[in-house]
């Protein structure tokens, strides 16, 4: 099947979004042009995709007449419908409730949109983004523009897939256990998981007993995240973290990199393990130290990881009228996130443990990256699956037993809090993008911006629109 994209010849090209803000600086384009044109290309490919979960085309189109300011004046962007977007409903992926539009942005889309980016809408996620996959039971998949046939990945897909597809050059992305780098793996794009409280966050996100999940953005080139990271810190700055700052170029200090294909016994497949190796030689070639070592974490991590994923269901389903109000209906949650709170249920006893030990990660990882400064792995243990070898109503245990088998590596920072980012180095024999991932100590998000825009250089990614 050929690769979908809407990349042409109008105002939007094939532009990046700093490539885009130097020709709307230069009079090149105009901002209603830019907006007509991401409009336009939204419209071609979502039909296929299924990637839009609100629309916002006329609010786009005025705020293009009347825009505000920020560097990113003018660029088209999608928010993932579970953050707070004045106007807009926030459904979260779920048919058990009917949200009503928001009264006022909540606290990222406030810094997020102070950039200047335009909003165009909202994308799709599974439900609550609780799984890897968005497979909406009434709504259908989301799917890779790459391949159609294949899943988009995790809670972000439909972000990462209008992106990836050329519809708009950046999108907004949050990542729980993988929600930015997986869809960024499956779709060919760069998706870096910030340090833990790195940007605001709405308050959905900050009253976590642990703040699992961090936001973020989807692009297709290093240059357009590091861009959003010095501007969003323009707008929100973390004082007890090291600024991120202005990163233009490749960093000169040679690393310590360690190279890891497997977590506590759940290995990549070895045309992934291939790929990873790859990479590594790639790393060693310009000038890094590699060591392939085993994963430091802890045998109880990968089951702590899931009881406190599954009590964040839990206190969904459990708080959902309270929250929702009188349209909440448990009976249409998916089987996914039901089977998620009696998970919870069943080994409540073990929660305040499981938490503890979360919650102390961070000690262990920050040892660890005494002697290493980054950890290569895949961002995912196999290649992108068909459609439907995740869909929610597939029955608990076996989509669960699934969902490990793929999402072997990310869930580690969002325990740790540390920072990683997935960039699309690799593709399989089959042609479809396989991210390969780096992750830093807290804090350290210049340096994998400076490791990237290295690895950029070397080992060009590969565009879906030459395909």
């Amino acid at each position: 099947m050929k690769p979908l994209h809407a990349f042409g010849d109008d105002a939007l090209g094939d532009l990046d979004a700093v490539g885009l803000v130097a020709a709307l600086q230069a009079g090149r384009v105009s901002m209603p042009e830019v907006v007509e044109a991401a409009v336009a290309r939204t419209e071609a490919v979502n039909p296929a995709l299924n990637a839009v979960a609100f629309g916002a085309f006329d609010r786009a189109r005025l705020e293009a007449r009347e825009p505000r300011g920020g560097f990113f004046a003018g660029v088209p962007t999608f928010l993932k419908d579970n953050v707070e977007v004045a106007g807009m409903p926030t459904q979260h992926g779920s048919d058990a409730f009917v949200s009503p539009p928001s009264k006022a942005d909540g606290d990222f889309a406030r810094m997020y949109l102070a950039t200047g980016l335009v909003p165009l809408g909202k994308t799709q996620l599974s439900e609550f983004g609780f799984s890897a996959t968005a497979e909406h039971v009434r709504l259908g998949p989301v799917r890779s523009p790459w391949h159609r046939d294949h899943s988009a990945g995790a809670s972000s897909a439909g972000s990462a897939a209008l992106v990836a597809a050329g519809a708009v050059p950046i999108a907004h992305a949050n990542d729980g256990g993988g929600s930015i780098r997986i869809p960024a793996s499956v779709n060919g794009l760069v998706g870096l998981k910030p340090t833990r409280n790195r940007l605001a966050q709405d308050k959905l996100m900050r009253d976590m007993p642990v703040r699992i999940v961090s936001d973020g953005v989807v692009t297709r080139t290093v240059r357009d995240t590091a861009a959003f990271y010095r501007e969003a810190e323009k707008v929100f700055r973390n004082l007890e973290l090291a600024p991120v700052g202005d990163i233009t170029r490749p960093g000169r200090r040679r690393l310590t990199v360690a190279v890891v294909t497997g977590v506590l016994g759940r290995e990549a497949t070895p045309e992934v393990r291939e790929l990873t190796l790859k990479t590594a030689a790639l790393l060693e070639g310009l000038g890094h130290r590699v060591e392939e070592v085993d994963a430091p974490v802890p045998e109880s991590f990968r089951d702590d990881f899931l009881l406190y994923w599954s009590m964040l269901a839990a206190a969904t389903v459990r708080t959902g009228r309270l929250t929702h109000g009188r349209t909440w209906d448990r009976d249409q949650l998916d089987d996914l996130t039901r089977g998620l709170d009696r998970h919870c249920r069943r080994n409540l006893h073990r929660l305040p443990f499981a938490m503890r030990r979360i919650a102390r990660s961070h000690i262990w990882s920050a040892e660890f990256h005494r002697t290493y400064d980054v950890v290569l792995s895949p961002t995912l243990a196999a290649p992108t699956p068909l459609v439907g070898h995740l869909e929610p109503t597939g029955g608990y245990e076996q989509v669960m037993e699934r969902l490990l088998e793929w999402v072997v590596f990310t869930p580690l920072a969002n325990a740790t809090g540390d920072p990683a980012i997935s960039l699309p180095i690799a593709a399989t024999d089959a042609g479809l993008p396989q991210g390969m991932m780096f992750g830093a100590g807290a804090g350290q998000e210049a340096l994998l911006l400076e490791l990237a825009y290295e690895l950029e250089a070397a080992a060009p990614f590969a565009r879906i629109q030459g395909l």
